[in-house]
């Protein structure tokens, strides 16, 4: 009989602590080498031999490389790779299992590492790991393990960062992993010596967005505050010459003029903007201006654009003048079986088989909020799947928060809540208008198998039959 070929290590990725070391030597060369200034991502690849995609696989924290490469990265900056600089990633049946993982516990008065090793994942150690439990709700933070990683999503969008005048539009539904895969991409922007400045829409007044002259006003205060700089708003604005001049001018005569390194702005939750179209259309124009300037202006060059939004309801603007059809656009997809499989190794559950992984997909699909939520429950209040499943089709369970905030949405919108009725009593393919498909789309309610428009998931085809049925 053949032996089965035992498997190969699939390799490590580096520590925290290893980072830091790292970190440290790098700008220790940096000061003594080159007066201060940051190495760029393509000094760094040549001087540690390796290509830039492998360095921006190293800065993720979250993707394996092999230790010989590690060690050529360690050795670029005359240190000596130590047990203490990376975690080891095994393949075991056909999944990546977690075998060593540092992390950083806020609620001890200091920081140490916390070996988890397989075989003692929730046996000697699940003391320590419940301190990890806390419910998923919002940005999975650097340190995470729980972080899953969606190739080649990452590596495009740190390519793309270090692009003069890049923009990069990233767009999903909400809980979709968004603000967690924006502060990734933060932190590497960082780490090439970037400085960075984020405006969440949110956070702006309402009054702001009624007033142009005030929202570009606001605009620049937050980027200057953010890089450290005195806004001086006064002294610079020029009200003669009209306020999208005044803001370009702003950010390109003092902003940029004066920042050593590039700049990367994020704007989060832009569908606030659609709220207001006539606001909307004088804002994105202004975007798209500095896009097609960042071609032939060195300062503008600096510029690092990324635009952070749920839905795309900009039907009735300019083509020419919006800056949602330029740049690299990301699109973040739900979780495959094989992603699902790895987090839920990650919280040490024991899924030999694909059955388990499989009946979680199909009632919540790959839906990366519902799949956390569905996996802190499992593991930490100690309910088994089946009762999961038949609690969440009877009354939504553990996910009714989730499903409320849908409700909400659709009662706001009879039209929509009728068609998305329309597609659940459906069972063959039908015609629908594509501004309410696009609609559901962008609520993350519906997906496409061919020419056919179904319910994204067995959840929210019982649940919302059920509601609508109550109107409808």
């Amino acid at each position: 009989m053949k032996q089965s070929k035992s498997k190969r290590q699939r390799g490590i990725m580096l520590t925290l602590a290893g980072l830091k070391r790292l970190q440290e030597a790098v700008v220790a060369v940096e000061i003594v080498e080159n007066n201060g200034e940051r190495f760029t991502l393509n000094e760094l690849s040549t001087r540690m031999n390796v290509s830039t995609r492998t360095l921006s696989r190293l800065w993720s924290l979250n993707a394996s490389i092999d230790q010989k490469t590690l060690r050529l990265c360690f050795s670029a900056f005359n240190l000596e790779l130590t047990r203490e600089d990376y975690a080891i990633l095994n393949e075991s049946n056909n999944a990546k299992t977690l075998q060593k993982v540092s992390v950083n516990l806020e609620r001890e008065p200091e920081n140490y590492s916390v070996s988890l090793w397989e075989d003692s994942f929730f046996n000697e150690q699940r003391d320590q790991l419940e301190n990890l439990w806390s419910y998923p709700d919002g940005v999975v933070p650097l340190d995470s393990p729980f972080y899953i990683e969606r190739p080649p999503i990452e590596e495009l969008i740190y390519r793309e960062i270090t692009q003069p005048g890049c923009v990069i539009r990233i767009r999903s539904p909400r809980q979709m992993g968004k603000s967690s895969l924006v502060l990734r991409l933060l932190a590497f922007a960082q780490m090439q010596g970037y400085q960075t400045a984020t405006l969440n829409c949110y956070q702006i007044d309402d009054n702001c967005l009624t007033n142009l002259n005030q929202l570009l006003r606001c605009l620049c205060w937050r980027v200057a505050t953010e890089l450290g700089i005195d806004p001086k708003l006064d002294e610079k604005w020029d009200q003669e010459i009209g306020c999208k001049l005044s803001c370009s001018f702003y950010f390109q005569n003092y902003l940029l003029k004066h920042s050593p390194t590039p700049v990367v702005l994020v704007l989060n939750e832009v569908d606030r903007f659609f709220e207001h179209p006539q606001i909307a259309q004088e804002f994105f124009a202004l975007l798209r201006s500095w896009c097609e300037e960042a071609r032939e202006n060195d300062n503008w060059h600096k510029l690092r654009l990324v635009v952070v939004y749920s839905t795309e309801n900009y039907l009735t603007l300019d083509i020419n003048r919006s800056p949602f059809n330029i740049g690299l656009p990301i699109r973040l997809p739900e979780f495959t079986q094989q992603q699902v499989e790895n987090l839920a190794q990650k919280y040490g559950l024991d899924w030999i088989s694909k059955k388990e992984s499989a009946q979680l997909i199909s009632l919540v699909g790959g839906h990366p909020a519902l799949i956390q939520i569905s996996l802190y429950y499992l593991c930490y209040q100690e309910i088994t799947l089946q009762e999961l499943i038949q609690e969440a089709i009877a009354n939504g369970g553990i996910y009714r928060y989730h499903l409320w905030r849908h409700w909400v949405k659709l009662q706001q919108n009879p039209t929509l809540a009728q068609t998305y009725a329309f597609i659940l009593r459906a069972n063959h393919s039908v015609y629908i208008d594509p501004v309410e498909v696009y609609k559901l789309d962008s609520l993350g309610l519906i997906r496409f198998e061919g020419d056919r428009i179904l319910p994204r998931c067995q959840l929210y085809h019982a649940y919302f039959l059920k509601q609508l049925s109550t109107i409808i």
